[in-house]
């Protein structure tokens, strides 16, 4: 049970605001979503309804295991789908928006599900604090849309690493094909969206590079059960590139991972790039065909092959499907957007993530094009379902219209009001996809899913053993001639071609 009291309900509203704000921006400002071949709209609504009623249990469920905090300090070491697009704006947006579509149908009142939505608002705040603990702030927004929460012992070691490159030259080519092709493969392997794509940084190497790193997710054989007998071949679930950029400077990297740079960001400007992969099993990132410039071009183009050979038996898959596994598709992969949440604690379940809530499954029928666009149009760019309206003074942040995209829980259930706690637990869901295939490739090879969480509750990475978890920056600015800090440096080099064992090395000797 959340306890309901004024603080706990003043921060719960305050952080929905931060969430709709941000949001609505990120809609009326980024690029419109469309697809020929799924159902964008209607598919977003669906998973905004089923976040409603299967968030709050499955996220109560992984915190028997692990907090919210200890999955974040694990997955900062990662390239995962818990990220800041994922978790900073998804998660929060999509569970409130399913709420705020509910409120508008009059299916429920601003008080009702109130300890869900306490629960949810407060996880969201411990994750998100503990995920950008190096910058001390929430969001990317917060901190001017910049995204730099990996230490500096882990940029030393990107930046150290990678091979240079310049126009036109082998590796170049090599890389900016892969990119092309693995994020043309990521967009048709979330339904044509963008959520197996992520950037983050930037972060300053020298006066003339800064350094972005570009993850790629979800890209073999995982928890999306349409990627059985598609992505058998690819040897790698998470991607992670670090990337030399020169004579550009990245001046907004937003909380969905896009970015803008002056001037704009070319291929020609790819100056050194670096490739890893990582997971909830892996000892922080693992290094791809780093032995030798010559490795790392030949692994980029084999990547480039095998992508494109799933990439045009994937489309197949889905050219074939009915309207309703497209609309369960689009609606799972953007419900489950944050489903590695459960890979890292050790508790996923198919059943959990990957069904509509059979509450959400009433609205089916409702779903078809025409009122899926008009609706999600109404919901988070134009701000005006009834709902949303508030008194005729009000002049919101981005538009100075009288509007705002998500409704406040009501004080009066302090002094009495009735109020409904909770959706209720877990039901049981279903689903129009072929039942998920029990493999996953993770960095230990394929696994059974019993075995990948088993092994995950049972694993703990070294840089989050007791001894280590808490050394954070400060302590290392105060610190760095200590032997424990040598070690914790130590840590994030075993892999490097180029620092392993080299420790900390104060300012004054580099």
């Amino acid at each position: 049970m959340t306890q309901i009291n004024y603080a706990n309900l003043l921060e719960a509203n305050y952080l929905m605001q931060k969430v709709g704000e941000e949001f609505h921006w990120l809609c009326i400002s980024r690029t419109v979503q469309a697809s020929k071949l799924f159902p964008v709209s209607p598919y977003i609504i669906f998973s905004y309804i089923n976040s409603f009623y299967r968030l709050p249990p499955i996220l109560r469920k992984i915190e028997t295991v692990m907090s919210a905090e200890e999955i974040a300090d694990r997955s900062r070491n990662m390239g995962i789908k818990i990220q800041n697009p994922h978790m900073g704006s998804c998660m929060p947006a999509f569970y409130l928006l399913g709420r705020e579509y509910l409120l508008s149908l009059g299916m429920i009142r601003p008080q009702d599900a109130v300890e869900d939505l306490l629960y949810v608002m407060d996880f969201w705040k411990r994750y998100q604090l503990s995920w950008h603990r190096n910058n001390g702030h929430m969001t990317n927004e917060e901190f001017g849309h910049r995204s730099q929460f990996l230490p500096d012992r882990k940029v030393e070691v990107f930046s150290s690493d990678m091979y240079e490159c310049e126009p036109g030259d082998e590796l170049q080519n090599a890389a900016h094909e892969f990119m092309a092709v693995a994020s043309q493969y990521g967009f048709l392997v979330s339904c044509e969206s963008r959520i197996s794509l992520t950037n983050s940084g930037p972060y300053r190497i020298d006066e003339n590079h800064e350094m972005i790193v570009r993850d790629f997710m979800d890209l073999a054989e995982c928890s999306l059960p349409w990627l059985d007998d598609i992505a058998t071949d690819v040897p790698y679930n998470n991607l992670t590139i670090a990337i030399s950029v020169k004579d550009c400077h990245f001046n907004l990297m937003d909380d969905w991972g896009s970015f803008e740079s002056e001037p704009e960001f070319t291929a020609d400007k790819l100056a050194g790039i670096a490739l890893y992969t990582s997971d909830p099993l892996s000892e922080g990132y693992i290094p791809v065909g780093m032995n030798s410039r010559e490795e790392l071009i030949a692994t980029f183009k084999e990547l480039s092959e095998v992508i494109k050979d799933a990439t045009n038996k994937l489309w197949l898959r889905m050219a074939g499907w009915s309207r309703d596994q497209m609309l369960d598709a689009g609606a799972l992969v953007y419900f489950a957007v944050i489903k590695d949440l459960a890979h890292v604690a050790g508790v996923y379940d198919v059943e959990d993530w990957f069904v509509i809530d059979p509450r959400a499954e009433k609205f089916r029928p409702l779903l078809n094009d025409e009122y899926g666009n008009a609706v999600l149009g109404e919901l988070v760019g134009l701000l005006s379902l009834p709902t949303q309206q508030r008194s005729p003074h009000t002049m919101s942040k981005h538009t100075d219209t009288p509007n705002t995209m998500m409704t406040p829980v009501p004080y009066s259930i302090l002094a009495g009001d009735e109020y409904v706690a909770s959706v209720g637990p877990l039901q049981k869901g279903e689903s129009h996809l072929d039942a998920k295939i029990d493999r996953y490739r993770t960095t230990r090879g394929v696994l059974t899913l019993a075995e990948y969480n088993q092994l995950a509750r049972e694993y703990v990475p070294e840089v989050c053993t007791d001894k280590y978890r808490f050394l954070c920056e400060t302590w290392l600015k105060f610190n760095a001639d200590t032997e424990l800090a040598n070690e914790l440096y130590k840590l994030d080099q075993h892999h490097s071609r180029k620092l392993k064992g080299r420790g900390i090395v104060k300012e004054a000797d580099k």
